[in-house]
């Protein structure tokens, strides 16, 4: 590599020159040389030591090349390069990158336990437990960790997500949104022109199904809100009681099922205020409740594991309904935790001949959910075993085809474990064959960025293919999964997907708007709104509606106006249309979700680490829209609470070294790639202070404006704890 020169055409008198390699190591370097490296990696580690000395400035630009040169390596040179900045990282003790890449890796050759073993600093070790909650992993803390009993259970509250619900609060009192939001707030009838009111004649049932998804999804993890809770100043007519029977039989399990949304992360109010359903006469609204404690327990750990305790007892009931709530529930609740005691109850459901499709399918995405990135064999078996056992006209139900979804989540992300398994699913009925081929590669290679498997999943969608045979849009969907990886694949996807919607079949029109709306979740690009505004108004009912909901994905928690002010329009064109105007008020509830301060996007860590539990729930409910009708539309809405998995708020909040909220300037703008650039460029660019906690959107980046604090993390983002800079002195 040719040497840094400085920006402005001479050295630098500000800068040491960068040190050069003395020729005494190389003597040493025979003794340094790792065995289990090959010469190539052996070079290419060498060559990034020497990045690294030279940028002890720090660098960024520099310091992220290897990082990023990733992207671009063939497997399994880009695992190498990985592990050997991990190494690299660790020799030279910036233990917080350390641990992004061992997240990233995350595997049984790369552990967390030598992170936290490598440093003695107490602080910065609640700093790692802040960034593995956010990932989702829930890994148990023991006495090599931290001997001291406190620290123990500092660290295990803080991996188990505890201080989310207070943090969460924390920066909605700042931002002054507080105040409950009904769902009339949101659809803003008065700025309809002309039609609006007159939709009222419609389904009244469907109308307040609705309204409860839009209320939950507003309100979600704010505690309180105008249907549901009942404030104590207000009248009976208000109270979640009179809401919850507005609702016709499933409706009610998915009323019940919001207040678990409304208080998100709060699972000590959560579960008392949950707890009164349980006893109702109404199986629907146990089934709801069942489901609300899964919600509300949804990444949030506890010693005494109270989801298990009280879901588990519903288990022997003989309705369906309460059964699915239940199944449901544990799903959302322990996601990615691989617990045991969930997979015996759940798979005796898989094995018994007698329980109905829907609970067998339901149990499957629990499991899958549960497993997620596991490769768990004796899960793959028993639903291997279901999907060769079933008959024909089982098989064509449109409710079994989350059957692979659910053996794919077990290997999401993990390449070429998923060929064994692929090669089994061969042998199955041709009803489900193709399916289930197109499914496990899709979600095996998820964000990896894998061209040959885009290419491949591109040649599939070019077929065109006799009546009834349905694997093309999973393959559209498998595109925008394995694209999604960063930026470049994902702008060259969306072309794809453009020239899929002119020339492509009408059952890959219909997948095609929730392949974009994954590519670009939480993220309003201009010219893919454009395209979903065409598409909502297509004159296929499934692409439409497929097109609306995407147009609430890609608005997901921004409170985007342009968004809104469309999703007004279609609601006044849509307004004798049920289905579609049930989309509306969905897509209208995601686009304001948790009043603008929540996000879905699976990837946090500046775009560099992908949360395979987010990634999960949002699969699963894209596999759902694909059938909008049959699922979304029929009675299985409750599953649109599977999107719980990957909300996530969409903020930075600094605090102190006892957990305090600390208010410092920072600067938030849009984020600049400087990748292998000279000196210090600039990482941001357009910025605007504030004083945190702030939000940050999609392809925003904070840094601290004072030098009176030092940030513990290199990436400013969700929780960072900040200590006081020793070598700062006031004016």
């Amino acid at each position: 590599m040719p040497p840094r020169e400085d920006p402005n055409g001479g050295a630098s008198p500000s800068e040491p020159a960068p040190p050069q390699p003395a020729k005494a190591k190389g003597k040493k370097k025979d003794e340094n040389k790792d065995d289990d490296l090959s010469e190539e990696d052996q070079a290419l580690k060498e060559q990034l030591e020497l990045y690294v000395v030279r940028a002890q400035d720090p660098d960024p630009g520099v310091q992220k090349l290897a990082l990023e040169s990733m992207r671009y390596l063939p497997a399994p040179d880009d695992m190498s390069a990985l592990k050997i900045a991990f190494e690299i990282y660790m020799k030279f003790g910036d233990f917080a990158n350390a641990l992004r890449i061992a997240l990233l890796l995350y595997d049984k050759s790369l552990e967390l336990k030598p992170i936290f073993t490598a440093t003695d600093d107490f602080q910065l070790k609640k700093q790692f437990a802040f960034i593995i909650a956010r990932h989702g992993l829930s890994i148990e803390i023991d006495d090599d960790i931290a001997a001291d009993e406190n620290e123990k259970e500092a660290l295990q509250d803080i991996i188990s997500n505890i201080k989310l619900s207070e943090g969460y609060l924390t920066l909605a009192r700042d931002i002054e949104v507080m105040e409950p939001k009904s769902p009339e707030d949101i659809y803003k009838v008065h700025l309809i022109d002309g039609r609006g009111a007159t939709s009222s004649s419609l389904d009244s049932a469907r109308q307040n199904l609705a309204a409860t998804f839009v209320n939950a999804f507003v309100n979600a993890g704010f505690g309180q809100d105008k249907l549901m809770t009942t404030p104590s100043d207000s009248s009976s007519s208000g109270s979640s009681g009179n809401w919850l029977f507005k609702n016709k039989e499933h409706g009610k399990a998915s009323a019940a099922a919001s207040l678990g949304m409304i208080l998100l992360w709060d699972s000590d109010s959560g579960l008392a205020q949950l707890d009164k359903y349980l006893h109702s006469n109404d199986i629907h609204v146990v089934a709801g409740a069942l489901l609300g404690i899964g919600i509300v327990s949804c990444g949030v750990k506890s010693d005494c594991d109270p989801a298990f305790a009280l879901i588990s007892e519903y288990f022997s009931r003989d309705e369906s309904i309460i059964r699915i709530g239940a199944i449901l529930g544990l799903g959302i609740a322990y996601a990615g935790s691989q617990k045991e005691e969930v997979r015996e109850n759940l798979t005796a459901f898989l094995t018994d001949s007698q329980v109905p499709l829907e609970v067998l399918v339901f149990s499957a995405i629990s499991l899958g959910l549960v497993f997620v990135g596991s490769c768990n064999e004796e899960v793959a078996q028993t639903i291997i075993c279901v999907l060769m056992e079933r008959s024909e006209p089982e098989l064509a139900e449109p409710i079994m085809r989350l059957l692979p979804v659910a053996l794919g989540l077990l290997y999401l992300g993990k390449q070429e474990s998923v060929e064994a398994t692929a090669e089994v699913s061969k042998t199955f009925d041709e009803k489900i064959r193709n399916y289930c081929d197109v499914t496990l590669m899709s979600l095996a290679y998820a964000g990896t960025g894998n061209v040959l498997k885009v290419q491949k999943l591109l040649g599939i969608c070019s077929e065109h293919l006799e009546k009834g045979e349905t694997h093309q849009g999973p393959a559209v969907l498998g595109i925008s999964l394995i694209a999604m990886a960063e930026e470049l694949g994902a702008e060259m996807a969306v072309r794809s997907l453009e020239r899929l919607l002119q020339y492509g079949e009408q059952n890959i029109r219909r997948a095609v708007p929730l392949a974009l709306g994954l590519l670009c979740i939480s993220n309003p690009k201009v010219n893919v709104m454009d395209t979903m505004s065409r598409l909502s108004h297509d004159a296929d009912a499934e692409v439409s509606m497929a097109a609306i909901i995407s147009l609430g994905l890609i608005g997901a928690g921004t409170n985007n106006a342009r968004i809104a002010g469309m999703l007004r329009n279609l609601s006044s064109y849509y307004y004798k249309e049920a289905g579609h105007l049930f989309c509306v008020r969905i897509a209208q509830g995601l686009v304001h979700l948790g009043k603008g301060l929540l996000t879905l996007s699976p990837y946090h860590s500046d775009r560099f680490l992908l949360s395979p539990i987010a990634l999960a729930g949002l699969v699963t409910v894209l596999h759902a829209c694909l059938d909008m009708k049959s699922i979304i539309l029929g009675k299985y809405h409750y599953m649109l609470y599977i999107l719980t998995l990957a909300m996530q708020p969409r903020m930075l909040l600094t605090v102190d070294e006892d957990l305090k909220p600390l208010s410092v300037p920072v600067r938030v703008g849009q984020a600049v790639d400087v990748v292998g650039q000279a000196g210090r460029p600039k990482t941001i660019t357009g910025f605007q202070t504030h004083s945190t906690p702030v939000l940050l959107a999609a392809g925003e980046r904070a840094e601290l404006a004072t030098e009176k604090y030092l940030p513990l993390t290199p990436v400013l983002e969700g929780f960072v704890i900040l200590r006081k800079n020793p070598e700062y002195h006031e004016d």
